[in-house]
């Protein structure tokens, strides 16, 4: 049994995918070719935003526009830390420091509440100045936008959506990477919306913005191609992966709904014996991760040995908040002070997810959870 099964998705667009790479190969147009304006054209038109850049990798996708906000070390960017380490790896690698925000026990994505305490605990210490804020749509749910955005208003600060893993998700009918300032997503081949190797894509209805996004991806380029009027990143999404991306964005909608009804099987199944993900009012998740919460860490283990022994992949996202990662150590927090999130890492766990599952997958990765539980 696959974590996620990729195989089957190949044989489904395997025709497509090779007749558009073949395209690519033909014209020899490997870097920015045509398949590149075509995607992003379309990604513009799916996430409902003016302009869709396409990029190197997820990383990319953020690190680049926080480039575009010119951050110094004295900046700091809230962002959660139950998350990939990227989400704040990208403000340091932009300059910034990242300020740690704790999650909301429900949804697991960045708590409103805590962010209000962390900005104005920022603003007593007075040591950096809150510049932004970088929201994560966790394992496939759009965060809580309309409260965050007020906050980001309240306080002036630019928002970012981290929409790596929740591209093709809902927030009260718009689409996921339509949010704040600027937005971002990963195609990394286990995303929802994945390519055949590193890819991603910045989205925003900011012309200027856009513009500025567009230099610092190819080498801070200005008006010629030798012009370079900034520092920029080597950051372009090559033709092919475009192409690949071009095939699967054909498919993309009924996977998203294949999902949901997986989704929907694994709650009906396991609501009573685990706390099972709840996607709030006014929201379509993606389901990039379908994320189990057992009562303690040693239950979570004894689920795991279950489900190995019958042959049901498992992982766990997040083991360790980043803020008490290794990397982050010199900014001082300690166990304790997220305390939702690092409870949380203790006791999630993720079981298989993807639009391929059948009724009799379902069946065996429900009974090997319910064992680990006898």
């Amino acid at each position: 049994m696959q974590f996620i099964d990729l195989k089957t998705q190949f044989e489904r667009i395997e025709d497509d995918v090779f007749s558009r790479v073949s395209t690519v190969l033909q014209s020899q147009k490997y870097v920015m070719g045509p398949e590149i304006a075509e995607l992003e054209e379309k990604l513009a038109e799916y996430a409902g935003v003016r302009h869709a850049i396409s990029c190197s990798s997820g990383t990319d996708a953020l690190v680049i526009p926080l480039m575009g906000y010119d951050l110094k070390a004295t900046d700091a960017v809230f962002v959660p830390s139950f998350t990939f380490f990227a989400s704040a790896e990208s403000i340091t690698l932009a300059g910034g420091t990242p300020v740690f925000v704790d999650s909301d026990a429900t949804t697991f994505n960045l708590s409103p509440a805590d962010l209000d305490r962390a900005i104005d605990e920022t603003l007593a210490e007075g040591k950096l100045t809150p510049r932004g804020i970088i929201t994560v749509d966790l394992f496939g749910q759009p965060a809580d936008y309309d409260e965050i955005l007020a906050i980001a208003d309240k306080h002036g600060l630019f928002v970012i959506e981290d929409a790596a893993q929740g591209f093709g998700g809902e927030y009260k009918g718009a689409k996921a990477g339509s949010f704040g300032n600027v937005a971002s997503t990963s195609f990394f081949p286990a995303k929802p919306l994945g390519c055949y190797g590193d890819g991603g894509a910045i989205f925003t209805d900011d012309d200027d913005l856009a513009e500025l996004i567009k230099s610092i991806r190819v080498h801070g380029q200005g008006s010629d191609k030798y012009d370079n009027v900034r520092i920029g990143v080597n950051g372009r999404l090559d033709s092919i992966q475009a192409a690949v991306l071009l095939s699967k964005l054909a498919i993309f909608d009924s996977e998203v709904e294949a999902r949901n009804q997986v989704a929907n099987a694994y709650s009906e199944r396991l609501s009573d014996v685990l706390a099972v993900p709840a996607v709030t009012n006014g929201k379509l998740s993606v389901w990039a991760q379908y994320t189990l919460v057992a009562k303690d860490a040693d239950e979570r283990t004894a689920i795991i040995d279950a489900c190995k022994a019958a042959g049901v992949p498992t992982a766990i996202y997040y083991p360790i908040p980043i803020h008490l990662s290794t990397a982050y150590k010199n900014l001082g927090y300690k166990l304790g002070d997220l305390p939702v999130c690092e409870d949380l890492a203790n006791r999630v766990f993720s079981i298989p997810m993807h639009p391929y599952l059948q009724e009799s997958d379902i069946e065996q990765i429900v009974a090997a959870v319910k064992e680990g539980l006898r």
